[in-house]
């Protein structure tokens, strides 16, 4: 079985589930969620700190090179290292908010943020940014674990769906920030940048005010006989984390190497790199709820892994053919490949969406998306910059067909892997629908 047992005398066990009629209403009851009021609040709370978010992600570097004056170079190894450090804290902190409920522990979290993010303007040196940066990125990947746990409690029995609607929201709210950001990229001074990082620490706290109005949500009861920490020891599950958290290194194909790759392999305009990041920000805010109602099942999501494994090998291809061409044939080769890939993104998201929920048990939502959040950040975001590089820049068109082929092969891989995972859930608690 995935889950080990454990003594039962545990102080930190909850109460056994209660099998009763009664007992087993009042889980379903709270598996259903709070209504779609509450789903409009966390909505709108996500919109504004995507806002901010956008600002930030848009100005940073030019902020730590230019502001900080530190190197490209050792300002990407600090928050390298700095990303590695923060990934720690999400099952920790996911297990806490299972314990406790996941409104107080968000709440907490994004004041938390709100200081973090404001000490960015207070940087003065390399030491000093590993030290804020390994804190901000603490605070947020526990967030991200927490609010994971959050949507499917609020969501429901649609808790996939609303996390992909969530999904077009945080696109829509990065793109605005990502204007805002670019006025002051214009002007250019110190002044500016930190305008930027305090209006993006206002943010958290507008967001938290917002949160406030969600009700408190009792922890589900967990099963007698269960161990801490039971994301750690699921072996199935992790195996298709891991899967998971390899896919994860498509987001960062459009940010990293197709950059580099424009600009010193094709004869494409420069221009062409925001081109393609608008057309990936429109798709997903208009698409990712499409594509994200039709994947509400186990089966549905492993076959999502399928898809966008194959418009991966589409992309990546197409992706790698820019050279051989004149620029205003690279330029449609940029937008078809963008395209696809963006698709394969939708479904990538949407199976995970479904996967990452299904698959864990619901008491322990919170501590589980910090798990599969865990070996995102460590396989699909800190490893790909380094990666990437390698394969798709380096390596030139070879690389680009083979990490197409790559996605394929993962993508394929994740059925079975699933399939093994499912096999080994104990019902510990009724879904909603029984």
């Amino acid at each position: 079985m995935a889950f080990a047992t454990a003594d039962t005398d545990s102080p930190h066990l909850a109460p056994a589930v209660d099998a009763s009629p009664r007992g087993l209403r009042a889980v379903a009851d709270r598996l259903s969620g709070p209504g779609p009021g509450s789903q409009r609040v966390l909505m709108t709370s996500t919109f504004v700190n995507t806002i901010g978010n956008g600002m930030f992600m848009t100005s940073s570097i030019l902020y730590f090179t230019r502001v900080v004056h530190l190197s490209a170079a050792r300002a990407g190894l600090g928050l390298t290292v700095a990303g590695v450090v923060g990934v720690s804290a999400a099952v920790f902190i996911g297990d806490l908010a299972d314990r406790r409920g996941p409104r107080e522990v968000q709440l907490a979290l994004l004041v938390l943020m709100s200081v973090t993010m404001a000490s960015y303007v207070l940087i003065h040196d390399f030491a000093g940014l590993v030290l804020v940066a390994a804190l901000d990125l603490l605070a947020n990947g526990a967030s991200n674990a927490v609010r994971g746990g959050l949507a499917r409690r609020i969501g429901g029995e649609g808790a996939a769906a609303f996390r992909s609607r969530l999904r077009a929201t945080t696109n829509a709210g990065i793109a605005i920030g990502t204007l805002v950001a670019a006025c002051a990229i214009e002007v250019d001074t110190r002044l500016a940048y930190e305008l930027l990082i305090l209006g993006n620490a206002v943010t958290f706290l507008i967001s938290a005010a917002m949160l406030r109005r969600l009700p408190h949500l009792e922890p589900l009861p967990r099963p007698a006989r269960e161990r801490r920490w039971s994301a750690a020891r699921d072996v199935p599950f992790n195996a298709w984390a891991i899967a998971n958290g390899l896919m994860t290194l498509q987001y960062q194909v459009l940010l990293i190497p197709l950059p580099l790759w424009i600009v010193s392999h094709t004869h494409a305009p420069r221009w062409s790199v925001a081109l393609c990041l608008l057309i990936n920000t429109l798709i997903c805010v208009f698409f990712q709820v499409r594509v994200g109602a039709g994947v509400t099942t186990i089966a549905q999501g492993a076959r999502a892994f399928r898809n966008a494994g194959c418009f991966f090998l589409i992309s990546c291809p197409l992706l790698g053919l820019m050279p051989d061409v004149p620029g205003w044939a690279a330029v449609l080769l940029l937008a078809a490949g963008c395209v696809a890939h963006t698709t394969g993104e939708l479904w990538h998201a949407s199976g995970s969406f479904t996967l990452g929920y299904d698959l864990a048990p619901e008491h322990a939502q919170s501590q589980y998306q910090g798990m599969q959040g865990l070996w995102s950040s460590l396989l699909g975001t800190s490893l790909a910059p380094a990666i990437l590089t390698l394969i798709c820049v380096d390596g030139g068109q070879v690389g680009w067909f083979a990490l197409g082929g790559f996605f394929l092969v993962l993508g394929l891989a994740t059925i079975p892997v699933t399939h093994w995972a499912e096999r080994t859930r104990p019902r510990y608690l009724p879904r909603p629908s029984e």
